[in-house]
C-alpha cells in the first residue's frame, strides 16, 4: 500500500517535461517492439536502427534547434529551406571555386549565424511575430538557393567524397546476409555530430542559467521579466541557436546526399515541428526536452519505416499516419496538463 502511494506522489510530482519525455520513450518502445514482431526480424537487426539514425541525422539537429525557439513560446519555419542553401552553397563552393572541406564547413556555419542573427534581432527586439519573420526567412533562403545554382548536381570534391564516405563501424552489431558473407554494423559521422548536439544542448537547458531562462519565458514572459531575467536577449539567443544548428544540421544533411538541389530537405521544417511535438514541446512554450526530441524523431521516422513496410508506399498513407500520430501526442500532451492542473487544485 505504501508503494503504490508512494509511485502515485513520484508521478504527480514528475514535472510536465519529464512526464512527457517518458511518454514519448515509452510509445517509442512499444512500437519498435510491435514492428519486430509483426513486421519479422527485419527491425530486430542493430544496423536498421543505425540506418534510421544515419537517415534523420540532420533531422534530429534541426528538431533540437526547433525546441529551443518552441520552449520559449516561438517557431522558425525556415530550418528547412536554410538546410537547402547550404547544400547547395557547400556544393557550389566545393565544385565550382575549388574549395575546401574546412572552408565549406565555416559557409554552412556562417549561413546558419547570418539568418539567426536577423532573424533573432526582428523577433526579439522589434517584436515582430516568429511566424512571419521565418516566413520571410523561408521565402529568402529558398530564392538565394535558386540564385546559387538552379540545377541539381552530385559533389565529386575528392577531400569530401572521401569524408561523406566514412563509416564508424560498430563492433559485435553486424549481421550475414543471404550469402553468408558477413557485414558490419556502421553510423555515418553525421550521427555523432547528432548525438554531440543533443547531449551540448540536454546540458544546457538543465544546468545552465541561459536553460532555465528559455522555460521561464516560454512559460510565463511577464513574470520572467519582473525575475529580472532579459526577455529580449533570451529570445534571441533562442533564434539566433536554432539557426545555427540548421547550419549544423545543413551540412550533416549534405554530407548524407552529397548533392546540391533546390528540392533538397523539403518541408524538413515540418518533420522538424512534427518531431519536437512528438517529443514533448508544447507549442504554447515553457514545456520540452531535448532527450524527447530525440526519441520524436525516432518515432517519426519508425511510423514512417512500419508504414513502408506494410507495403503503404504512396505518400498519403504516410502523412495521414503523422497526422494520425500528432493528434494523438496533442491529445497525451493535453491530458497530462489536464491532470497535472487538477492536481493543484
Amino acid at each position: 500500500m505504501n508503494n503504490q502511494l508512494s509511485s502515485r506522489k513520484g508521478l504527480r510530482g514528475m514535472s510536465d517535461t519529464n512526464m512527457l519525455t517518458l511518454i514519448t520513450i515509452v510509445v517509442f518502445v512499444l512500437m519498435y517492439t510491435m514492428a519486430v514482431i509483426c513486421l519479422g526480424s527485419g527491425f530486430l537487426k542493430p544496423q536498421n536502427f543505425f540506418n534510421i539514425l544515419n537517415e534523420n541525422a540532420s533531422l534530429i539537429i534541426l528538431s533540437c534547434g526547433m525546441s529551443l525557439v518552441m520552449i520559449t513560446g516561438g517557431i522558425d519555419i525556415s530550418v528547412g529551406q536554410v538546410t537547402a542553401l547550404v547544400c547547395m552553397s557547400c556544393a557550389v563552393f566545393l565544385d565550382k571555386n575549388n574549395g575546401n572541406v574546412v572552408g565549406s564547413m565555416a559557409l554552412a556555419v556562417a549561413i546558419g549565424l547570418a539568418f539567426g542573427l536577423i532573424q533573432g534581432t526582428l523577433v526579439a527586439y522589434l517584436e515582430i511575430q516568429p511566424f512571419i519573420v521565418s516566413l520571410a526567412g523561408l521565402f529568402f533562403a529558398k530564392g538565394m538557393t535558386t540564385i546559387v545554382n538552379a540545377n541539381p548536381f552530385n559533389v565529386e570534391h575528392k577531400e569530401f567524397v572521401a569524408m561523406r564516405s566514412t563509416r564508424i563501424e560498430i563492433p559485435f552489431l553486424g549481421s550475414y546476409n543471404k550469402k553468408g558473407m558477413y557485414i558490419p554494423a556502421y553510423i555515418e559521422i553525421g550521427v555523432v555530430v547528432a548525438v554531440v548536439v543533443v547531449i551540448l544542448l540536454f546540458c544546457l537547458l538543465r544546468w545552465t542559467r541561459l536553460g532555465r531562462n528559455f522555460y521561464a519565458v516560454g512559460g510565463n514572459a511577464q513574470s520572467a521579466r519582473l525575475l529580472g531575467i532579459n526577455v529580449k536577449r533570451t529570445k534571441f539567443m533562442a533564434h539566433l541557436l536554432c539557426s545555427v544548428l540548421a547550419g549544423i544540421g545543413g551540412y550533416v544533411y549534405f554530407m548524407h546526399v552529397g548533392s546540391g538541389s533546390p528540392s533538397h530537405a523539403d518541408g524538413a521544417e515540418m518533420n522538424a515541428i512534427a518531431s519536437s511535438i512528438i517529443g514533448g514541446t508544447l507549442l504554447t512554450g515553457g514545456v520540452g526536452n531535448i532527450i524527447g526530441t530525440f526519441f520524436g524523431v525516432l518515432s517519426l521516422s519508425t511510423i514512417k519505416n512500419i508504414v513502408s513496410s506494410l507495403g503503404l508506399d504512396e505518400a498519403w498513407w504516410t502523412n495521414i499516419t503523422v497526422a494520425f500520430m500528432l493528434c494523438l501526442f496533442l491529445l497525451i500532451q493535453s491530458l497530462v496538463l489536464r491532470r497535472k492542473a487538477g492536481a493543484k487544485k
